[in-house]
C-alpha cells in the first residue's frame, strides 16, 4: 500500500467557480473516524447485509483484521466530505461519472480524509460553466491510500 504526506495540503473552505479552479489546485478534507453507527446505518439502508459487513466473525473469516467498511461507504464519505469542504456549494452542477479504485481496507474505528487535486477542466460546450476533473485520494490517519477515485463534474462559471 502506498502512503502519501498530506500535512502541507490546505483545507478548502468556500466554492469555487469553474473559472476559478486552476489545474494543479490541491486541498482536504476534514478527517472524520468511522465508527459502528455509520457502518450499521449504511448497510441497513442499502441492503448490503453480508456477513463480511454485519460481524467481526465474518470480517476474520475472509481474513481481515476487524470489522470491514464496504468499498460503497467509503466512497460516499469521501463524496460527502467534498461536500462538505464546500468547494463547490452553489457551483457544482451535476456529478457526471467517475472512475472508482479500491486499494486497501478500511475497518470501524478508521479515520479518512479525501484529498482532491484538479487534474482537468475544460469550458462546455455552451452556456457560462465548465467541466472538471480531479483525483480524490481517501487516506487513512496514518497516511495508507485506500480509495482513489477521478470525479468529472460540471461547474457553474463566474457570475456575468
Amino acid at each position: 500500500m502506498t502512503n502519501v504526506d498530506y500535512s502541507d495540503v490546505p483545507a478548502r473552505l468556500h466554492g469555487l467557480t469553474y473559472d476559478q479552479v486552476k489545474v494543479g489546485d490541491r486541498f482536504r478534507s476534514a478527517n472524520p473516524t468511522i465508527t459502528e453507527t455509520d457502518l450499521i446505518s449504511f448497510i441497513t439502508l442499502t441492503g448490503m447485509n453480508e456477513p463480511l459487513f454485519l460481524d467481526e466473525l465474518g470480517s476474520v473469516e475472509a481474513n481481515y483484521s476487524g470489522r470491514l467498511i464496504p468499498g460503497a461507504l467509503v466512497f460516499s464519505y469521501a463524496e460527502g466530505l467534498v461536500m462538505q469542504s464546500g468547494v463547490i456549494h452553489g457551483t457544482g452542477m451535476a456529478f457526471l461519472r467517475a472512475d472508482v479504485d479500491t486499494k486497501g481496507p478500511v475497518f470501524v474505528g478508521d479515520t479518512i480524509l479525501c484529498l482532491v487535486e484538479v487534474t482537468e477542466r475544460r469550458a462546455a460546450s455552451s452556456g457560462n460553466r465548465g467541466i472538471v476533473t480531479t483525483r480524490n485520494t481517501v487516506v487513512k490517519r496514518d497516511g495508507t491510500v485506500v480509495l482513489e477515485y477521478t470525479p468529472v463534474r460540471m461547474i457553474r462559471g463566474a457570475a456575468d
